[in-house]
């Protein structure tokens, strides 16, 4: 894999969570948000030679984002209420003011402040967040009770924003 790929494979993670917010905006349907999600992000993959790095990749995965909603609009044009195209072009302008560099600078932070929990706790999190488990069947997995679970993700969630808000303050005042 060439740098060129890594690099937006990189800029996909951070923006994957904006663009599959937008996705969820116009497309309804979970099971054809996520088929959505994924065509956008094999487009992405695909397209990455044509990528210009001096561009804003947010702007550019969106309007790839807007090109799978369109074609995922005609597929379901016959049983489905269709939205206007400039529509679909003026939510894609809103996410893209309203996730700025900012907020991408925001998701690094917050992965550097994962980067520095134990292992158990990645896990933890990982279970919670990333896999959507309840502390329940996180304690079935990990052979703990769901209330030793939760005090843990507690305790994780406080690390985390204690190390947000440390990051805030080397920072200064925006």
């Amino acid at each position: 894999m060439n740098e060129h790929t890594r690099t937006v494979m990189r800029q996909w993670t951070l923006a994957q969570p904006v663009v599959s917010a937008f996705i969820t905006s116009i497309v309804r349907d979970f099971t054809d948000r996520d088929d959505v999600l994924q065509d956008t992000a094999v487009a992405v993959l695909e397209s990455s030679p044509r990528y210009d790095s001096a561009r804003p990749f947010l702007a550019w995965a969106l309007g790839i984002a807007q090109n799978q909603i369109r074609l995922y609009l005609r597929r379901c044009s016959r049983d489905r209420l269709l939205l206007d195209e400039g529509l679909v072009e003026i939510v894609a302008a809103s996410f893209e003011r309203v996730s700025s560099a900012d907020h991408l600078r925001q998701l690094e932070e917050l992965r550097e402040c994962l980067s520095g929990l134990e292992d158990r706790e990645r896990q933890l999190f990982e279970l919670r967040y990333a896999q959507d488990l309840k502390p329940a069947a996180m304690g079935r997995i990990l052979e703990m009770h769901p209330n030793t679970v939760s005090k843990a993700l507690q305790r994780i969630r406080d690390q985390l924003r204690e190390c947000l808000q440390r990051r805030a303050a080397m920072e200064g005042p925006a």
